[in-house]
């Protein structure tokens, strides 16, 4: 039973991406069968086969998102029913491919900070560059 409004659903693609970030590729193609079988939508799946990319292949694998965007593309403009074949091939890349969640970690300890402490002024050497200055260096070419 696959029931798309309901546990089933989110069990389903639960599982799928869990068997994406696991490795496991025959368990991949399988919830992305049952996924397509019961009517899930095709780019709905793309997508998470994104998120997956980047939240859990992150920098180990950086090609790992390009693939999956480009299946996503992909999906959308092929349709089914051969857009199966594309996200079978994305969904076993990304579950294949190495993983860390490095960048997914340390936005989230920065988005936490940004909100949560006062972290200070930018340092002047990296600020743009003042007015003054500019204002000095357009004088200093015109002379």
């Amino acid at each position: 039973m696959f029931d798309k409004n309901g546990d089933s659903h989110y069990d389903n693609i639960s599982a799928f991406i869990k068997s994406m970030r696991g490795g496991d590729t025959d368990a991949v193609v399988f919830y992305l069968a049952r996924a397509l079988n019961a009517g899930e939508d095709p780019v709905f799946l793309a997508r998470r086969i994104v998120i997956c990319s980047s939240e859990d292949v992150g920098m180990a694998n950086p090609q790992a998102l390009v693939v999956a965007t480009s299946a996503m593309q992909a999906v959308t403009m092929v349709g089914m029913p051969e857009a199966r074949i594309i996200l079978a091939e994305a969904a076993v890349y990304v579950a294949k491919s190495p993983k860390s969640n490095a960048s997914y970690l340390a936005i989230n300890r920065a988005l936490e900070d940004v909100a949560s402490k006062d972290t200070g002024t930018i340092p002047m050497h990296i600020r743009n560059a003042p007015a003054e200055r500019n204002e000095r260096l357009w004088l200093w070419k015109r002379i």
